[in-house]
């Protein structure tokens, strides 16, 4: 598997950190100040980077659509073009939050959803652009975000593998470095419906990192993604989970977030390493509880052992019993009590 190399030099992938996501959204209501306390209190979690997303409202959707009545959230607007607006930041807002985020110490980037909003993320200097589920299938958006030739993050919920294959191929023509999530999108959803298994069909058929886009209420499957291989976890989260808007019912709060963290680290810590080897403190049980050859009978020296001379015990300070076969046939050079440890200075 390749990493992922984002633009301001943070490698990502195989033997590299978790890459921990916390997915702001749209739960800043449209408030920029609750924004910098959702980045605060991320950081504070112990989150890599912050998410959010960034629209061209005017090109979201058909005008029918747009200016349809919609009451979902009365206090944000009557249609869904009003809703829209009241909770889209214009550039210069995201270039603050941004600013703000990484002197936190956290990554910032978006997902887009047009050609103007990667346009404007790639000119206030993400290091990475997000293509959400929704947009796997604009091939106009990839191709374009080819041209833009920053890094991509490519989620892959609702879509069939011959789609995903489509999405891939553009981006690897078009040399784009990018990752890949695995993503179900349902909004929430049970564990039972987060098929982390794909997460290695995707790392199988592509080669590249694949990370989990989560959409669960619960903190359960991104570790067990983390154990299968994950390079990164993306969560949504939120100040509220009642709040009023988009996102909030399915985001984890600040205290849901900051345990999100500490089991992904400790599962980090339980993976380990590919190597298989004894730990100075395995060699201390090793040494208590091994079984060594021990004499089943008094031997003079001169004497050549046969196995019935043999048996094994504890402790494990001896010859091991798996090189038996190298002491058979061997003859002692002292007397050897009944019932002793065989050393190898005992032998010719």
């Amino acid at each position: 598997m390749t990493n992922l190399e984002l633009a301001n030099g943070i490698i990502l992938g195989d033997n590299k950190p978790v890459f921990i996501v916390a997915e702001i959204g749209l739960c800043h209501n449209g408030d920029q100040q609750t924004a910098r306390e959702l980045i605060k209190r991320c950081a504070a979690a112990g989150a890599d980077a912050v998410k959010f997303q960034k629209r061209d409202v005017d090109n979201l959707a058909i005008r029918y659509l747009l200016d349809d009545s919609d009451n979902r959230f009365p206090s944000f607007g009557k249609t869904y073009r009003e809703i829209r607006n009241h909770i889209e930041f214009d550039v210069e807002i995201y270039k603050d939050l941004k600013a703000y985020a990484e002197g936190l110490g956290l990554v910032f980037f978006a997902s887009v959803f047009d050609k103007l909003s990667a346009d404007q993320m790639a000119e206030i200097g993400c290091p990475v652009i997000k293509i959400a589920s929704h947009c796997l299938t604009n091939k106009p958006l990839i191709a374009y975000l080819c041209e833009i030739r920053l890094p991509v993050l490519l989620a892959t919920g609702m879509a069939y593998l011959e789609e995903i294959d489509e999405a891939v191929d553009l981006l690897t023509r078009g040399d784009v470095p990018f990752g890949l999530y695995h993503c179900v999108s349902i909004y929430p959803y049970a564990i039972e419906k987060a098929n982390l298994r794909v997460i290695e069909t995707l790392r199988e058929r592509y080669g590249v990192p694949v990370g989990y886009s989560s959409h669960e209420t619960e903190n359960t499957g991104e570790s067990l993604a983390v154990a299968l291989g994950a390079f990164s976890v993306e969560k949504h989260v939120t100040l509220n989970r009642n709040a009023e808007g988009f996102d909030h019912g399915f985001a984890q709060d600040m205290n849901g977030l900051a345990d999100l963290v500490q089991n992904i680290r400790q599962t980090e810590k339980a993976l380990g390493t590919r190597e298989k080897t004894v730990t100075k403190e395995e060699w201390e049980t090793r040494k208590k509880y091994h079984f060594s050859l021990v004499t089943t009978r008094s031997l003079n020296a001169g004497d050549v052992i046969s196995s019935e001379m043999l048996t094994t015990k504890n402790p494990g300070t001896g010859i091991p019993a798996r090189q038996i076969h190298e002491v058979v046939g061997k003859r002692t050079q002292v007397d050897i009590p009944e019932d002793k440890l065989i050393s190898w200075e005992m032998l010719d």
